[in-house]
C-alpha cells in the first residue's frame, strides 16, 4: 500500500548537530528564568503591537478570531453606519443624573424614557443585522451575529475596536464574501 499522496512536514530533516544545538539552546533557556521571562516578553509585546495593528487597521489577518470572517465585517459595518441610542446611553446618563438632583420626578421618567429608546435600538439592530447577513451571505450561520452586534452598538463609536470602517450614513459595500 503506497502513501505517495501524503506531503513532508515542510522542511528538513536537521542534522545531529543541529538538533543537538537546539536541545542545548533550549536547556540553556529552561535553566536561565531571566532569559526565559525576556523572551516571553518581548513575545508578548510583539503579538500586542500585531493585535493594536490590526485592531487600527481592521486587517483580518491580526485579528482574534471573534473578530474575523465575512459574517463579522458585514455586522461591524451594519452598526457603523448608523448612530443609535444605545451608543448614546452612556453620555445620557450624566444628563439624566443632573437632572434627577434638580427634580427627581423628571430625572425618573427621563430614565425610564432612556431605558425603552435602548431597548427599542437594541431589537431593531438585532432584526437589522440578522436581515442583512441573510441577504448578503445567504450560507453563513447567524450563531452570535445578534449579540456581536449588539455589544457593538452599545460603545461609543470612538471606543469601537476594530476601529469603524464607514462612516454613519454610508452606504454598506457590496465585497463581504
Amino acid at each position: 500500500m503506497s502513501n505517495s499522496s501524503t506531503e513532508g512536514k515542510g522542511r528538513p530533516t536537521p542534522s545531529r548537530k543541529e538538533a543537538e544545538a537546539a536541545a542545548r539552546a533550549r536547556a540553556r533557556n529552561a535553566a536561565d528564568p531571566k532569559a526565559r521571562r525576556t523572551a516571553q516578553k518581548s513575545q508578548r509585546k510583539a503579538a500586542m503591537a500585531d493585535l493594536r495593528e490590526g485592531y487600527r487597521t481592521a486587517d483580518e489577518s491580526k485579528l482574534p478570531e471573534r473578530d474575523k470572517g465575512p459574517v463579522k465585517r458585514l455586522v461591524r459595518d451594519v452598526v457603523d453606519s448608523r448612530i443609535g441610542f444605545a451608543e448614546l446611553f452612556a453620555p445620557l446618563l450624566v444628563l439624566i443624573l443632573v437632572t434627577s438632583a434638580i427634580n427627581p420626578v423628571l430625572g425618573q421618567g427621563m430614565w425610564l424614557m432612556a431605558v425603552v429608546l435602548v431597548v427599542c435600538d437594541i431589537l431593531w439592530i438585532r432584526f437589522k443585522v440578522r436581515r442583512e447577513v441573510r441577504r448578503r451571505l445567504p450560507d453563513k450561520p447567524l450563531k452570535g451575529v445578534s449579540y456581536y452586534a449588539i455589544v457593538r452598538s452599545l460603545q461609543l463609536r470612538i471606543l469601537r475596536l476594530p476601529k469603524p470602517q464607514v462612516k454613519i450614513g454610508q452606504q454598506l459595500p457590496d465585497v463581504y464574501r
